[in-house]
């Protein structure tokens, strides 16, 4: 056991977390996020049954951000015409705000498909159990 590491966070997780690099980038994925095929090239994690914001919330709280990059946190675009809602983006903002100085500043968005092919290069994808739409987030790593 250790101490103030946040339950939510599963072995796996915390080594994958540890093993990543300055500019590294992880994704935190919906429940309709295609990890397995996005991740042919990563490590995927699965996160069954936990949603993103708590994930997005305890790995802030152990994963720096990179400051030599103006969008640290990129978020998948919803699609020209689609009607689909994005309150969860509120919730990651406040989220991010409490680690990071910049807050909403270190957001920015990718169009859909350019996202997936950069998910296709990141380190590590997390599958959660997310049931809101366009709730993927991609994280940079930064330095401690």
């Amino acid at each position: 056991m250790l101490k103030n590491i946040p339950a939510i966070l599963s072995p796996e997780l915390l080594k994958v977390l540890c093993e990543m690099g300055h500019s590294d980038r992880i994704v935190i994925a919906d429940g309709n996020f295609p990890c397995e095929s996005m991740g042919k090239n990563a490590k995927v994690i699965r996160a069954d049954g936990h949603g993103v914001p708590e994930l997005l919330d305890a790995i802030l709280q152990l994963f720096p951000l990179d400051t030599y990059v103006e969008h640290p946190v990129n978020l998948m675009q919803v699609m020209p015409g689609d009607t689909a809602k994005t309150p969860i983006w509120e919730e990651y903002k406040k989220i991010v705000a409490k680690y990071d100085s910049r807050g909403e500043n270190a957001f920015g968005e990718i169009e859909r498909f350019a996202f997936y092919e950069e998910a296709k290069t990141a380190y590590a994808i997390i599958a959660t159990g997310e049931k809101a739409v366009y709730a993927n987030i991609m994280l940079q790593k930064g330095v401690v």
